[in-house]
């Protein structure tokens, strides 16, 4: 995976999968994914020694919306660290805050809308692992949909 520098604690040739590692946000650099949201690959197997899974921290700023999309292997969790917003999964929508872990399906279109004043923050665990490939966007349904910066 492109796009991203991530803090390494070995060196590449020297990682195996399984070997223990861990990694630290604030030497993370972030980049702007397809969908929009800003992105810090926590673990990923493209820079650690992590097998079929992926972690990374999404950031929506107040009243952005990230683009409708879709991933079609890759089961994600959401888990809502600050902020709050609007989830909308395939036909469905609901309020999610602090706290809340939702859980999308691979084939179900999603989005998110921050309807906070502070940061959108959210843990997203996908298995197997993020990859642009994966990544269909749908385009949004509205101008409201459409990523505000």
């Amino acid at each position: 995976m492109v796009g991203f520098v991530a803090a390494r604690l070995f060196k590449p040739s020297s990682l195996r999968h399984g070997q223990a590692m861990k990694t630290r946000y604030d030497d993370i650099s972030p980049y702007i994914t397809k969908d929009g949201s800003i992105i810090r690959e926590l673990m990923h197997p493209s820079q650690h020694p992590v097998c079929g899974q992926s972690l990374a921290e999404a950031i929506v700023p107040p009243h952005a919306t990230t683009m409708a999309h879709v991933h079609h292997r890759t089961e994600e969790l959401y888990h809502v660290t600050a902020g709050r917003g609007r989830m909308v999964l395939g036909a469905e929508s609901f309020d999610v805050s602090q706290g809340d872990t939702v859980l999308i399906a691979p084939g179900t279109e999603h989005h998110i809308r921050n309807t906070g004043k502070q940061d959108l923050r959210v843990l997203c665990c996908c298995s197997p692992a993020y990859t642009h490939d994966d990544t269909e966007l749908c385009g949004p349904k509205d101008q409201e949909q459409a990523v505000d910066r």
